[in-house]
C-alpha cells in the first residue's frame, strides 16, 4: 500500500534521554523488541543515539506486515540498510548480502546445487554423522552433554561432508573463535552513529581485519583443494565448476564469499534448531516419548537402520517438534531491510530511506497467532492448525524472493539427525532455568543447555 499523508507516524520507543534505545538494542534486543510490541503495537520506531546523531529504526511485528516487507513489496524493502552493509564488509558479498543483478546471477548459478533431488541425496552423510555422534555420546563422561556446542559441531561436520566432501574439524575451531567477535563488531558498527572508517588502524578494526583474513584463508584453502577435481558431488566442487551461458562462472572472490556464507549459515541455523529441539524434549518427557515411539516405528528402534530422505514424510510428530523449536528459538531473530519508497504498513507511515526490521522472534510469539506463546506445544503445527494462521506468522527461513536457499537441506539434516539421536538416547534436562540468549546476526546462547543422556538398548 502506498503511504498516505493521513496515516499516523509510528510510536517512538526511547529508553534513555541521552542515548534513546541504543543501550537496549545492544544489550537486550530480544527483550526490547518484545516489550515494544506489547507496549506500543505492531509497528514502532526505535530512536537510538545521542541528541543530534539519533537515527530511527522501524520495527514491524505483525505477520501481515512481515509479508509486505519480505514478499509482496520486496522490491521496496532492500538489503541496503547499515547492518547489511557492515555484514557485507565483514563476510563478503555472497547470497546473503548481495543485491540486484549480482544476487540474481549468483542465485542462478547456485540454485541447481540445492534442488530437492540433489539435497535428498545427502541423507546418507547426515545419517552417517549422526551415527558417529551417537557412538561418541555413548562414551560421554557422566552421561551429560552440552547441547549447543555439540550440535554446532555436528552441524558443521555435516556441512563439511556435504559442502566440501571432507572433515572440517580444523575449520570448527577457526569458525567458533572468529565468528562471534566478528558478528559483534559488525552489529556495534551498525548501531553506532559515529564510527571510524574500517581503514583506520583502531584496535577494533585491526582485530576485525585479522579475524576476516583468517576466515578468508580458511575458505580459500577449501576451494583450492577442490579445484583439481572434476567428479566430486560435494557442493564446493560443483560450485567451482558452476557455469552457464548467461552468467558465466564465479570468480575467485565470489567463490570465497559463497563458501563462507554456506559455511556459516549452513551450520548455525541448523545447529540452533537441533540444540533447542533436544533441549525442549529433555524438558517435556511425554512429548519425547511420543516422538521416540514414532521414530522407533519408522527406523526400528535402537541400532536400527539409517534414515533416508524418504522417511521425512513418515516422521510428522518429529517435524512438528522441530518447527515448534524453530518458532521459539529462530536462528535469525531479526531480519533487516531499508525502504526505498514511501509505504504504509498496518496503517502506519514508513518513509522512504528508513531502516526497517521484521522479527521472527516477536512475530512467532505474537498472541494474535499463538495462544500462550511461550508454551512448548508441537500440536500448533498440525496441518489444520497451520492452515488457520497467516503465512508469515512463522518464518524462520525468511520469506519472499530472498528466502533461504538451503531451507530444505536444513530440514533434512535436522529431522534425520534428531531421528537418530532420539532413537539411541533418552534425554533429561540437567540444568533448571532458561538458557540465557543474545542476538547478533544470529541467535546466540550465552550459557549452556546441558542434558543428561541415557543410551537405549
Amino acid at each position: 500500500m502506498t503511504m498516505t499523508t493521513s496515516a499516523p507516524q509510528a510510536p517512538i520507543v526511547t529508553a534513555s534521554p541521552l542515548f534513546g534505545s541504543m543501550g537496549d538494542l545492544l544489550n537486550d534486543p530480544l527483550g526490547a523488541y518484545l516489550r515494544a510490541r506489547r507496549d506500543h503495537g505492531d509497528v514502532v520506531r526505535f530512536r537510538a543515539g545521542p541528541p543530534g546523531l539519533r537515527s530511527d529504526i522501524y520495527a514491524v511485528f505483525s505477520a501481515e506486515g512481515a509479508q509486505q516487507v519480505l514478499a509482496t513489496r520486496a522490491a521496496d524493502f532492500r538489503k541496503d540498510n547499515v547492518f547489511y552493509e557492515e555484514l557485507r564488509q565483514s563476510v563478503g558479498n555472497g547470497l546473503l548480502t548481495s543485491q540486484d543483478e549480482v544476487y540474481l546471477r549468483q542465485r542462478r548459478l547456485v540454485q541447481p546445487l540445492f534442488t530437492r533431488r540433489r539435497v535428498n541425496g545427502y541423507a546418507s552423510q547426515v545419517a552417517g554423522e549422526a551415527a558417529a555422534l551417537a557412538a561418541v555420546w555413548r562414551e560421554a563422561p557422566g552421561g551429560s552433554v552440552e547441547l549447543v556446542g555439540e550440535m554446532h559441531r555436528f552441524a558443521l561436520r555435516v556441512v563439511g561432508r556435504i559442502l566440501f566432501g571432507t572433515d572440517v574439524e580444523k575449520a570448527f575451531e577457526v569458525i567458533e573463535r572468529t565468528m562471534p567477535p566478528l558478528q559483534e563488531y559488525s552489529l556495534k558498527r551498525g548501531f553506532s552513529p559515529l564510527k571510524a572508517p574500517r581503514t583506520w588502524p583502531t584496535p577494533a578494526n585491526r582485530r576485525a581485519g585479522r579475524l576476516q583474513a583468517e576466515l578468508y584463508g580458511l575458505c580459500d584453502g577449501i576451494i583450492e583443494s577442490r579445484r583439481g577435481r572434476e567428479d566430486g558431488d560435494d557442493l564446493v566442487t560443483l560450485l567451482v565448476h558452476a557455469e552457464n551461458a548467461e552468467d558465466g562462472s564465479l570468480d575467485a572472490d565470489e567463490l570465497r564469499e559463497q563458501v563462507l556464507i554456506f559455511l556459516l549459515a549452513g551450520h548455525e541455523t541448523t545447529a540452533t534448531a537441533l540444540a533447542f529441539a533436544l533441549h525442549l524434549l529433555a524438558r517435556h518427557p511425554q512429548e519425547q516419548r511420543r516422538v521416540r515411539d514414532e521414530v522407533d516405528r519408522v527406523l526400528g528402534g535402537p541400532g536400527g537402520r539409517a534414515p533416508t530422505a524418504a522417511d521425512m514424510e513418515a516422521l510428522p510428530c518429529l517435524t512438528r517438534v522441530l518447527k515448534e523449536a524453530m518458532r521459539l528459538y529462530p536462528s535469525a531473530p531479526v531480519i533487516g531491510r531499508r525502504s526505498v519508497a514511501d509505504a504504509e504498513i498496518e496503517g502506519v507511515r514508513i518513509p522512504a530511506g528508513a531502516d526497517v526490521l521484521v522479527s521472527p522472534w516477536v512475530t512467532q510469539r505474537h498472541p494474535d497467532y499463538w495462544p500462550d506463546p511461550e508454551r512448548f506445544d508441537p500440536s500448533r503445527f498440525t496441518p489444520e492448525a497451520e492452515a488457520g494462521r497467516p503465512r508469515y506468522a512463522w518464518f524462520p527461513f525468511g520469506g519472499g524472493p530472498r528466502a533461504c536457499i538451503g531451507q530444505h537441506l536444513s530440514m533434512l539434516e535436522s529431522v534425520l539427525g534428531l531421528a537418530v539421536l532420539l532413537r539411541e538416547f533418552e534425554f533429561e534436562d540437567a540444568e533448571p532455568g532458561e538458557v540465557p540468549l543474545g542476538a547478533g546476526i544470529t541467535l546466540m546462547a550465552k550459557g549452556p543447555a546441558r542434558a543428561r543422556i541415557a543410551a537405549r538398548g
